[in-house]
């Protein structure tokens, strides 16, 4: 059920991160049937690249985490945007990053739109507080 969760608010901040800054795009055909299939791909793609590659990405990188404080988890997320995009143009659904800089600010978009549903919606942490 937390995947379910996990899912459905990763799905929502992507694409209240494609509506709100330029340089993300959920390429649909215009209908919202088409649109929330998009996104639920696009958010099951999201959600398994940071289950699976970014604990990897973080273990590997974890002196540049020390050496700016914490700060390049910014730079994480943004490639972990960034290989969601590419991953879903393999699969044939779009989202579209433009480039580094829009994925940062959408990695930081959809970051804050998570920590924020994940902390009011019930059942979506861990007892632990743990995602």
């Amino acid at each position: 059920m937390r995947f379910i969760l996990r899912l459905i608010i990763s799905g929502f901040a992507i694409w209240v991160a494609s509506l709100w800054i330029n340089g993300i795009e959920v390429e649909s055909d215009g209908s919202w049937q088409h649109t929330l299939f998009v996104v639920a791909v696009v958010a099951l793609i999201f959600t398994v690249v940071n289950t699976l590659v970014k604990p990897l990405v973080k273990i590997i990188s974890l002196p540049l985490y020390i050496l700016t404080l914490g700060l390049f988890f910014l730079v994480v997320n943004a490639l972990m945007l960034m290989l969601t995009s590419w991953l879903s143009g393999l699969v044939g659904v779009g989202l579209d990053v433009d480039g580094f800089g829009t994925a940062v600010l959408g990695a930081l978009l959809i970051a804050v739109i998570t920590l924020v549903l994940s902390l009011v919606i019930p059942g979506s942490r861990n007892s632990n507080g743990r995602r």
